[in-house]
């Protein structure tokens, strides 16, 4: 089986689990570097038999999995996968798995973001080193309004943090319950309010169809001049057209962003110039910890569905058919 690991930008897939537990007959090939052209990257992946993709980076639409004949099992870190064309691999006869995880590395960055925007700590730090001292004035948490756009797991778990910030802690998501908010100490409110009365708007939902352009200008120009907007879930639930303008209108104070519309970012995009963002190239997952369970439940994936007994299957109609269940 040759094995292809795409989008180590970190060059470190090697050290984080132990590749020698796969057959000896697996040949493994790490790409570090990342490609957006499909025509190259059909052409790169067209011997191998397994793909381990890290997270949405390398999307494979059926353009490009009915490009791959050899390709026979498709994995993705995580639990599911947003770029993946599965129902054109279960058409394909290609096995789709997932993986674990491990920690609360989106939340905890979430809040990096957030307290580093608002105490400016980038700019001071860069200004720091250039031998300028104190040069802003931050923003305290305590008794803002925090509104939280969506309050799954890890909007439950910025609403606690909030909390022990002593914030005013709001919620909004098109499905949210008032027992649910009452759960996360939150108060439920419209999206209208949500938008109006934050300090700091958070999105923490899932890239769908409804929720796609879900904060828009109309949203945007509800927020107060002093308020921020932070995204580390996916970047088109934003409308990046209408950030960019509020941004450079000062119509809000900043903006802190993990994900966007095209990763990685593209030179000369205009949040790289704009100087109350702070942009981080989409961190929330990487962590050590992460990384070591992703890469060894893609270990586990290629080893059970070499022994025939494939686990975290994402379309396990792909094994109904005798004739696509995977060979030792």
């Amino acid at each position: 089986m040759k094995i292809a690991v795409l989008d180590d930008y970190q060059n470190v897939a090697r050290e984080m689990a132990d590749w020698s537990a796969l057959p000896s007959s697996a040949e493994i090939e790490v790409f570090q570097d990342h490609l957006a052209n499909e025509d190259r990257l059909v052409e790169r992946l067209q011997s191998f038999n397994a793909v381990i993709g890290m997270r949405e980076r390398t999307p494979f639409p059926r353009s490009v999995l009915s490009q791959l004949p050899d390709l026979k099992l498709l994995i993705t870190t995580g639990g599911r996968n947003a770029s993946f064309d599965v129902d054109a691999a279960t058409e394909l006869g290609i096995v789709v798995c997932g993986t674990g995880g491990a920690g609360e590395g989106p939340t905890e960055l979430t809040w990096g973001l957030i307290i580093g925007i608002l105490r400016k700590i980038p700019q001071e730090d860069r200004l720091t080193r250039e031998g300028r001292w104190q040069t802003t004035i931050g923003v305290g948490l305590k008794d803002k309004t925090l509104g939280l756009i969506g309050l799954g797991h890890i909007g439950g778990l910025m609403a606690r943090v909030g909390n022990a910030f002593q914030m005013n802690v709001i919620a909004w998501s098109q499905n949210l319950t008032a027992q649910r908010a009452a759960e996360c100490q939150a108060t439920l409110v419209d999206k209208d309010t949500l938008f109006r009365d934050s300090d700091i708007a958070s999105v923490h939902l899932r890239l769908s169809d409804r929720t796609r352009d879900l904060v828009g200008a109309r949203e945007i120009a509800l927020m107060k001049p002093t308020s921020y907007l932070v995204n580390i879930s996916r970047g088109p639930i934003i409308n990046e057209a209408a950030l960019v303008d509020a941004l450079e209108r000062k119509a809000i104070a900043g903006a802190a962003l993990d994900t966007f519309d095209v990763e990685p970012l593209p030179a000369g995009h205009p949040f790289l110039r704009l100087d109350n963002t702070i942009i981080a190239p989409h961190l929330g997952y990487v962590t050590e910890e992460g990384y070591r369970a992703f890469y060894a439940g893609a270990i586990e994936d290629i080893r059970a569905y070499a022994a025939g007994e494939p686990v975290r299957v994402i379309n396990p109609d792909v094994l109904a058919a005798p004739q696509l269940r995977p060979q030792a």
